[in-house]
């Protein structure tokens, strides 16, 4: 469970903190940004913006825009916050929600094993603050020349951000859900320190920084290398779901 948790917090913050949700999909690689999404012992996911609440069983809306219906019972685990475990009637309409389980599609239902949430003011403030004070998505375009890049974020913007004598790199792991840890510590990265050079379009990115002369600069950035044949999907896809973990401001 504990494996579970780290996972589907790191998955649950990218979702949430892009202001778009979570579609509804199964375990594997994601098909917009090509991405591995985690397998979650091969449970499915649903995630978004919870519009309401009735006994054990909440309504989101996905960034999509759809509605799925979440269906909890007294085995599934609810956490909110820094993973303090809650009862179902303690989420309210607003909160953010990432759940796990068994997806049931033709009636838009996930019956969940294991639920995160956040409230609505943490949800805005993670919002907010992409961009600012960390960075996630797809690499569009590399200008070497300049030390500049530009990020497709989950949230669609296309994103240029800089790079200085303080910024790292370092390849990520492939394994999405292990960015981050309870409270969105983050933990720490097996992956070899690259270059700038190293970074090609089409790689995952994320990090931690601030904004410097009007820039977003990433203190540290981690790379994750789509799988093969995703980089190609993705980019006649045009779609700026990003399926990796980031470093989020909790």
């Amino acid at each position: 469970m504990e494996v579970w948790r780290r996972a589907l917090l790191g998955v649950f913050l990218l979702g949430l903190a892009a202001g778009v949700g979570l579609r509804a999909q199964g375990p594997g690689v994601n098909q917009d940004s090509g991405l591995p999404t985690g397998g979650f012992a091969g449970m499915a996911r649903v995630g978004g913006e919870v519009t309401a609440v009735d006994g054990s069983a909440l309504t989101v809306k996905t960034g999509e825009g759809s509605v799925m219906h979440i269906i909890t019972t007294d085995n599934t685990r609810v956490m909110k916050g820094r993973g303090v475990t809650v009862k179902v009637s303690d989420l309210k309409v607003g909160d953010g929600v990432m759940a796990a389980g068994i997806l049931d599609a033709p009636n838009k239902t996930l019956h969940a094993a294991v639920l995160f949430a956040t409230d609505a003011a943490q949800l805005k403030a993670m919002r907010d603050n992409l961009g600012k004070t960390y960075i996630v998505g797809r690499v569009k375009a590399i200008d070497m020349d300049n030390a500049k890049m530009t990020v497709e974020r989950p949230d669609g913007v296309a994103q240029t951000i800089g790079f200085d004598e303080t910024t790292s790199f370092r390849r990520g792991k492939r394994d999405a859900g292990s960015g981050l840890g309870a409270g969105g510590a983050a933990l720490p990265e097996t992956g070899e320190s690259i270059t700038l050079a190293d970074v090609k379009t089409g790689d995952g990115v994320r990090g931690k920084g601030s904004i410097k002369g009007g820039l977003f600069v990433p203190t540290e950035l981690v790379v994750v290398a789509p799988r093969e044949g995703s980089a190609r999907r993705s980019a006649t896809t045009g779609d700026a779901h990003a399926g990796a973990t980031m470093n989020a401001p909790h």
